[in-house]
């Protein structure tokens, strides 16, 4: 056979020497830290007006609920720069806040899976918590978030994957190195005439195995939520 056909042998020095070529540890801390609190931040809020939509009756509500799903046709990029005024206006430019205060606010596709699945639970057990003393915060706390559990967990892998692969947005707000996240710092290995591709295919290979643990961890949750979501609307 030629030479060219025998496979060589995989170079672990790669991974080390890619991971050193930047501060990837500080990167991975700030990535862990945005990513982490989003995910409990993103599905906290939008449970909250999920439950509101699905469970609490209200003159206009599904008036409203149709005017949240019409946010969801804006594009990202044309609040870009209102937004980035905001931010830049009230001191937040170059600090995490920009990047971890909006996801408090609920969004609004995980606020249809979310009423989705909210949907598929008998309004009895509302009824029969209420008969029993159940409050309105007792009832989505004991009742309603146990048995949404899929569609809680299909939320919460949505979230990471999505904050951990952001990049437009990190590269909007921050201009610290030390505040950089894992996206940028795999688009800093690109040079502008020569990139060490090697090293930049080993450290991405490091990236995104925590999006494959994730996932493989929870995948029954995620595909039963996923699934659970379009039964009833």
């Amino acid at each position: 056979y030629p030479l060219e056909w025998i496979p060589n042998p995989v170079r672990w020095q790669n991974y080390v020497d890619g991971w050193t070529k930047l501060p990837f540890t500080l990167f991975l801390r700030n990535t862990m830290l945005i990513t982490v609190h989003n995910m409990i931040a993103d599905v906290l809020s939008s449970a909250l007006v999920a439950f509101s939509f699905a469970r609490l009756r209200a003159r206009g509500r599904n008036a409203l609920f149709m005017l949240l799903l019409a946010t969801m046709m804006v594009p990202n990029e044309v609040r870009l720069i209102p937004v980035y005024i905001l931010f830049s206006r009230i001191g937040w430019v170059d600090t995490f806040l920009p990047l971890i205060v909006p996801s408090w606010f609920a969004y609004p596709f995980f606020v249809f899976l979310l009423r989705q699945f909210f949907m598929t639970i008998p309004y009895d057990l509302d009824d029969a918590a209420r008969i029993d003393g159940c409050n309105t915060w007792t009832t989505f706390g004991r009742i309603i978030l146990p048995l949404a559990k899929p569609a809680l967990t299909a939320v919460a892998i949505f979230s990471f994957v999505g904050n951990w692969n952001d990049f437009l947005q990190p590269l909007i707000f921050l201009s610290d190195l030390n505040l950089y996240t894992l996206a940028i710092g795999l688009n800093m290995m690109r040079g502008q005439h020569f990139t060490q591709v090697h090293l930049l295919m080993a450290v991405s290979v490091i990236v995104v195995v925590p999006i494959l643990l994730l996932f493989f961890a929870a995948q029954k949750y995620f595909i039963e939520g996923v699934t659970l979501t379009g039964i009833k609307g």
